[in-house]
C-alpha cells in the first residue's frame, strides 16, 4: 500500500502542473472584455465538495459525485494509480486499505483540489483477475502465493550490460556458474492477496560489491555472499509506463541478486518465466538482468535429433569437428614428423599425455548436437604414428590399471549430456605394432546400431590409468 500511496503523490504532482496549465490557458483565452468585467473568484479548497458512496452490489466500487458549484472541469486521483474525469465517477479499489481520493475542480475563476480519506475493509480478489497478476502469483486460487527461483540451470539466467541494451550485452552466466554463492536457493514469492512479498534467503543474500552498503555490507569492487535478513512488510506492484511494464518492491525489496534497486522491467512473464531488467544503484548505465522459474519447475528435456552427419579432420585446414581437452596437451597444427608413407601431409595433430596420476586420463573429445544414428554409418578411421622414443615398460599407475604406457589409440562413443559419461560408452581399443611411422586404424561401431543415446567422440592413446608420459601424432579423421 505505501507503494501505491507513493505513486498517488506522484500523480497528484502531475495533476497539479496540468491544472496551473489549463487556468493559465483559460486567461490567456479571454477577450478583453472579458477581462475589463473580471474573472469570477477564485475557489478555495474549502470550497471543494463531493460526496463518496459504495455501490450497492459491491463495495470496492465505489461512486464519487462532484458537488461544488460553478465546476466545469472535474478531475479525479482515486491514489490507487488510477485517475478519472466527470462530476459523477466510479473507482476501484480491489485491495482493502486507506486511499486518499483527491479531486481538483476548474471554474471560470481558476482551481482548487481537496482530498478525502476512502477505506475499504476487505479485498476482493476476483476483482484482481489480470493476466500478468495472475502469472505472477498463481492468482486468487492460489491462496500461498507463487514461488519463484533463479533459473540456474539455464545459461543467461543472469547478465550484466549496458542499461538500454535488448540483452546482457557485457556477461552471461553459463548454467550453475553462481553455486558457491547465496543465490540458488533463495525464493521469491509473490501473493495476490495484499499484493505480499516475502523473500526467503536462508540467511544470506548475493550482492553486487559496489553497492553492498544499501544491505548494510562492505562495498568493493567484487560481488560476495553478505549475510542480510530480509524485512517481513515488502509488497509489489505492477505499473505501466510508455507501453513497458515494471515490476516495483517496497521497503528495499530486490529479487535475488541485489544491485541497489527495488524497481525491474518486465521482459518477459508467463506461466514459467519471470525474465527481468533491473538498474544499478552505483552506476546507472549498468543494467542488470535475471531469469526465473516457479520452485519446482523444470526444463522439458528437447528431443535430440537422430542422425548422422560427414565428420573429418585433416588438421591441414579446418575441419566439422571442434576437439575439446582433458588433462591433455594438444598442438592440432604441428609440423608432421615423418611426411612419408600413407601420410605425407604437411600438419598434424600432436597429442602430449603428461606425467602423474593427474593425468592418467588423458582425452580429447567432441560433442555433437544430435545422436548418432549407428544405422546409417558407423566406421570411423584415424592415422596415427607412435614415435619409438616413448617409455612403453615403466609401470606406474592404479592398480585396476595396465600400469605401462600403451601402443594403443582407441576411440570412444559416449553421451555427452550424462554427468557421467563413461559409464555407458561404447569403445573400441586398436594396438599399434609398427612405430615410427603411419598406421590407419578402423574403428567399427556397426555392433551398437541399437544405440540412440551417443553423440561424443573421444580419442584415447596410451591407454588409461596409467601415471607414464607419451608423445603420439594423430591424423586424417574421418567418418566413412
Amino acid at each position: 500500500m505505501k507503494d501505491i500511496m507513493k505513486y498517488s503523490k506522484l500523480l497528484s504532482k502531475v495533476y497539479s502542473y496540468l491544472a496551473i496549465a489549463l487556468a493559465a490557458s483559460i486567461v490567456a483565452a479571454c477577450t478583453p472584455e472579458e477581462m475589463d468585467g473580471g474573472l469570477a473568484p477564485a475557489p478555495s479548497s474549502e470550497m471543494v465538495k463531493f460526496s463518496v458512496a459504495p455501490t450497492q452490489d459491491n463495495p470496492n466500487i465505489v461512486t464519487f459525485t462532484n458537488e461544488t458549484p460553478g465546476t466545469f472541469k472535474a478531475i479525479w486521483d482515486f491514489g490507487n494509480g488510477n485517475t478519472a474525469e466527470g462530476d459523477k465517477v466510479n473507482g476501484s479499489f480491489p485491495v482493502k486499505g486507506d486511499y486518499t481520493v483527491k479531486l481538483t475542480v476548474f471554474t471560470s475563476g481558476g482551481y482548487a483540489s481537496n482530498t478525502q480519506t476512502v477505506t475499504i475493509a476487505e479485498t476482493n480478489v476476483s476483482m484482481l483477475d489480470r493476466e500478468d497478476y495472475n502469472l505472477l502469483t498463481g492468482g486468487a486460487a492460489d491462496a500461498d502465493g507463487k514461488t519463484w527461483v533463479i533459473d540456474k540451470t539455464k545459461a543467461g539466467h543472469m547478465g550484466v550490460g549496458p542499461i538500454g541494451a535488448a540483452t546482457p550485452e557485457w556477461w552471461s552466466a553459463p548454467p550453475n556458474d553462481k553455486a558457491s554463492e547465496g543465490l540458488y536457493d533463495d525464493e521469491m514469492t509473490f501473493n495476490l492477496n495484499g499484493f505480499s512479498y516475502t523473500y526467503q534467503n536462508n540467511g544470506n543474500t548475493f550482492v553486487n560489491g559496489s553497492n553492498a552498503a544499501g544491505l548494510g555490507g562492505t562495498a568493493q569492487g567484487a560481488d560476495y555472499t553478505l549475510p542480510y535478513t530480509p524485512p517481513t512488510n515488502m509488497v509489489w506492484s505492477i505499473v505501466e509506463e510508455n507501453g513497458k511494464k515494471y515490476l516495483q518492491l517496497s521497503n528495499n525489496g530486490f529479487v535475488g541478486y541485489y544491485t541497489g534497486v527495488s524497481r525491474y522491467e518486465i521482459l518477459s512473464l508467463s506461466e514459467n518465466e519471470l525474465y527481468l531488467k533491473g538498474g544499478d544503484g552505483a552506476n546507472a548505465a549498468n543494467g542488470w538482468w535475471l531469469r526465473l522459474v516457479p520452485k519446482g519447475y523444470t526444463h522439458p528435456v528437447e528431443a535430440r535429433p537422430y542422425k548422422m552427419e560427414d565428420m573429418e579432420d585433416t588438421f591441414d585446414k579446418d575441419g566439422n569437428v571442434v576437439w575439446k581437452k582433458e588433462n591433455l596437451t594438444l598442438n592440432e597444427s604441428y609440423d608432421n614428423p615423418a611426411p612419408i608413407g600413407i601420410n605425407k601431409s604437411a600438419k598434424v595433430a600432436m597429442y602430449v599425455k603428461q606425467e602423474g596420476q593427474q593425468y592418467e586420463f588423458a582425452n580429447m573429445f567432441t560433442d555433437f548436437n544430435y545422436d548418432f544414428d549407428l544405422n546409417q554409418r558407423n566406421v570411423f578411421k584415424l592415422k596415427v604414428f607412435i614415435p619409438s622414443y616413448n617409455d612403453f615398460t615403466t609401470q606406474a599407475g592404479e592398480d585396476w590399471a595396465i600400469k605401462n604406457l600403451l601402443q594403443q589409440v582407441s576411440v570412444k562413443l559416449q553421451d555427452g549430456t550424462s554427468a557421467q559419461p563413461w559409464v555407458n560408452q561404447v569403445e573400441i581399443k586398436q594396438q599399434v605394432d609398427k612405430l615410427d611411422q603411419w598406421v590407419e586404424l578402423t574403428y567399427d561401431f556397426s555392433a551398437f546400431k541399437g544405440r540412440k543415446d551417443l553423440n561424443r567422440i573421444v580419442i584415447q592413446a596410451g591407454g588409461e590409468g596409467n601415471f607414464i608420459p607419451g608423445i603420439f601424432f594423430l591424423d586424417d579423421f574421418r567418418l566413412e
